[in-house]
């Protein structure tokens, strides 16, 4: 079995890939059985809560995306209705963005929405995901100072060094490599997924962004994370059943799972 650690299948296009249903089955196809649907925002929590309740593949994160705008502002009671939902299994995603802000604006409220986000997530004794992009270093120092160790989580679609890689699993956080470690261009990342522990690392797809190898550039859709762990595979010279059961078994025991 392999895991799909990170995918929105709330926003697939059906006109291209077909109904949910059909993707789960190709998906099965390819050995990817479960597969956790990522909200970024409010308006998409009842959609992600409904295809997991739907689906018994899939399982749910509900979050507040550090892209979606500074007007978006949610009560702890509502974040904390929503994810006591027993198949939300984290608060996701959730992070830091610089890339898509002005470098010279101040930033303290994503910052303080971050935080906020960790101390639900405490609350709940659920995991983190962790989008971060152009912002890492105050991205672990908010997840050292509010000890977010406690409860851990994953660092999605990992492209930085093993420097930030060892930082992140110190703080109890699991690396996950997306169809971005297949690109022949991403050497550096894949000397990074060479090094990270087996027994730490997750595998995802961000479908229907960053499809692997060999479907770069086209709509990705979670089946795809097959190649990400054949990649995996290729780069530590196993095999693809022993990473599939490792990454299986890794994100079991993040979530404190009984059964997958």
């Amino acid at each position: 079995m392999i895991v799909d650690s990170h995918c929105h299948l709330n926003i697939l296009p059906a006109d291209e890939l077909g109904s949910i249903d059909e993707i789960i089955e190709r998906a099965e196809s390819l050995g990817v059985e479960r597969m956790m649907c990522i909200a970024i925002g409010p308006e998409q929590w009842h959609e992600v809560l409904q295809l997991a309740e739907n689906h018994p593949q899939v399982y749910a994160a509900i979050g507040v995306h550090p892209c979606e705008p500074q007007e978006v502002v949610i009560s702890d009671e509502a974040l904390l209705e929503a994810a006591s939902h027993p198949k939300v299994l984290a608060i996701g995603e959730v992070g830091l963005d610089y890339f898509h802000f002005d470098p010279q604006s101040d930033m303290s409220w994503q910052h303080d929405r971050f935080r906020q986000q960790i101390r639900i997530a405490k609350q709940l004794k659920k995991p983190l995901v962790i989008h971060t992009r152009n912002s890492t270093d105050d991205c672990l120092n908010i997840l050292q100072e509010e000890n977010a160790e406690e409860i851990g989580g994953i660092m999605h679609c990992f492209v930085e060094d093993m420097q930030i890689a060892e930082r992140a699993m110190k703080l109890g956080f699991y690396i996950s490599f997306s169809g971005i470690v297949t690109f022949k261009n991403a050497k550096e990342l894949k000397q990074v997924a060479a090094e990270v522990p087996l027994d730490r690392i997750l595998v995802e797809t961000d479908s229907p962004y960053l499809a692997p190898m060999p479907y770069r550039g086209k709509t990705n859709q979670p089946g795809y994370t097959r190649y990400v762990a054949e990649e995996i595979a290729r780069l530590k010279n196993l095999p693809l059943e022993t990473v599939a059961e490792a990454t299986s078994e890794n994100f079991k025991r993040l979530f404190r799972l009984s059964e997958l």
